[in-house]
């Protein structure tokens, strides 16, 4: 109460902001890019308690966004354009695993795309054999994984098979490690996993999938 505008951190002049705008009981919201100024850590607790005070006011609100985490944390449904259009609208969950076209999966993040092919809903690729989503239809597909799908495991040099290569890097993220793997046939794939005790750099590993592949030409 004591400070004046110019005195207070953007934080607190992002919730001055919205306690201004609520207080004229909008039937709608638009927030446009409302955090981009802002740095990293207060850009998250400032996220956090916008998104708890609109869900209190209970009022619609309109994001716009180029923070594709911002997008994911925040919304009840998230639209991906491109051009003027739509090319994914679904719940965060439904865009980020089911993107449906390569723009919209790396837009996204980052995703790993496979050659395979699909048999009862079971894609056949360098990985092995990997359950796919509903909706698939069978034949040549590529398939959608994100990094944090896999899991990157040490094996013996005598190992071999789908699924099974080297370590070409490593990137250390604190929290988790982003290792780059070489395992045949094509681009080498990303993994990310927890960042404790990760194979080395030059490892041989086995990759194995966490849960269903999505695929470029399935649809919501």
């Amino acid at each position: 109460r004591s400070r004046r505008p110019h005195e207070l951190s953007g934080g607190q002049q992002q919730r001055v902001a919205l306690a201004r705008a609520l207080a004229r009981e909008p039937a709608l919201m638009l927030l446009d890019e409302p955090f981009s100024a802002l740095d990293t850590g207060l850009r998250s607790s400032t996220r956090k308690a916008v998104a708890q005070l609109l869900a209190e006011a209970g009022v619609t609100t309109l994001l716009v966004t180029h923070d594709q985490e911002e997008a994911l944390s925040i919304a009840d449904q998230v639209a991906v354009m491109r051009d003027g259009r739509f090319t994914k609208v679904g719940t965060p969950q439904q865009v980020y695993f089911t993107p449906g076209d390569e723009f919209t999966a790396r837009f996204l993040g980052d995703c790993v795309l496979l050659p395979g092919t699909i048999t009862s809903r079971v894609a056949d690729c360098s990985l092995g054999r990997v359950p796919v989503r509903d909706g698939a239809a069978d034949g040549p597909a590529t398939l959608v994984l994100r990094p944090e799908q896999l899991v990157a495991t040490t094996v013996s040099d005598g190992d071999h098979g789908a699924g099974v290569g080297t370590v070409l890097s490593s990137e250390f993220r604190g929290h988790d490690v982003l290792l780059v793997v070489d395992v045949g046939g094509g681009e080498p794939i990303t993994v990310r996993q927890h960042g404790l005790d990760p194979p080395t750099v030059d490892a041989k590993v086995r990759v194995d999938v966490v849960g269903t592949a999505a695929t470029l030409d399935e649809r919501p």
